[in-house]
This record gives structure tokens, sequence and C-alpha cells, in this order.
């Protein structure tokens, strides 16, 4: 029955359905993996890091071009394709409009992880007197010289966390161990790479 619906199929039909199982596949992975508290990597370190962040506020560090947005508007525009292309004959307007739900999918998923952010920022951790000196490692690559922000994990007092990070010195790529330096707000922190602190 399967063999017979798949080879009932256009070209474009299949590539649709492809992209869209493999993207709620890896979108199911990753959230078992986040809710364990498992580290996925699963963002790109690539020149597409522009610091192009988008936010309620406009400084949330929220970075659009992640791994994890991908993912998330493949779903919402391959979900939308499928589920009305019976309803929506016309092939521009499905698309526009599947388009559309991709984005918004996009941009919901963001302001829930800024409200869950902000929310475990905000418990009883004082950032302020607790967060310099610690170590951990860059989750989102930081520009140099505080030309946008990126964001890092570090642990205090044995708890990891996750903050939006800035940086005096050179561009700081995923992975790369930091130092907190210095607490510029309750969700930023300025942090140095090792070989930064080296004079």
């Amino acid at each position: 029955m399967i063999a017979s619906w798949w080879a009932s199929l256009s070209l474009i039909m299949k590539i649709l359905w492809g992209v869209t199982l493999t993207a709620s596949l890896v979108f199911i992975i990753q959230s078992v993996l986040t809710f364990i508290g498992a580290d996925t990597g699963g963002d790109f370190d690539t020149d597409f890091d522009t610091g192009a962040d988008f936010s309620a506020d406009g400084d949330s560090g929220m970075n659009l071009y992640s791994f994890r947005n991908f993912v998330n508007f493949l779903l919402g525009f391959g979900w939308s394709a499928i589920l009305l292309q019976d309803k929506i004959t016309s092939a521009g307007w499905l698309l526009t409009l599947s388009f559309v739900i991709g984005i918004g999918l996009v941009v919901l998923v963001m302001y829930l992880f800024k409200w869950l952010s902000n929310m475990q920022q905000s418990g009883n951790i004082d950032v302020f007197s607790a967060a310099v000196g610690c170590s951990g490692k860059a989750y989102l690559t930081i520009p140099a010289e505080r030309a946008g922000e990126g964001k890092v994990q570090i642990t205090i007092n044995g708890s990891v966390r996750e903050y939006n990070a800035l940086t005096d010195g050179e561009e700081i790529k995923t992975g790369t161990p930091i130092k907190v330096v210095e607490v510029i707000d309750a969700s930023t922190l300025l942090v140095e790479a090792p070989n930064s602190l080296i004079i």
C-alpha cells in the first residue's frame, strides 16, 4: 500500500515528503536530546553566521541562521504544503502560504526559547555575583569587537546555563572554550577566549 501510494506521487511531492519527514525526524531527535540535557551541537558555524539577530526587544541574541531554525522552517513549510495541497489549487498561493507558515513557526519557536531562557536565568542564581570568572564554551559564534552577539554555555554552581555573549577581542568560534570577564546585564556576558587572555 505504501509503495503504491509513493509511486502515485509526483516528483515534487516525493521531494516535499522526503524533506518534511527528514526534518520531522531531526526535530524529534533534537527535542529528545534537549529534554535529557544533551548537547546536540545543532547550530551551523559557517560564514552564514552574520550576526543578524532576531528578538522581541532587539537584543535577544537569538541567531536567525541556526540549524534548529532551519529545521523548524522546513517543518512549517513542508507540513503546511502537504496538508493544504488539496485545498489550495494554485501552486503559487500554496507555496507562498507555506513559506509564511514556515517563517511564522521559526518566529514562534524563537520567542518560546527566549522566554524559557529568561525564565531559567531569572532563577535562584545571581548572575552578577556568580558568573565572572566562570568557564564554558561558545555555543554560537561571537563576532569580534562587540560587532554582534553570540551565545555561550557556562557552568555556575554546578548548573549549565546559556547566555548571550559579547567579546572585545577576536571572533570566538562555536565550541571554543571561554571565560567570563564581565556581566553586562542579566542575560548578556562579556567573555574572552583562552588565547586572548595570554599577554
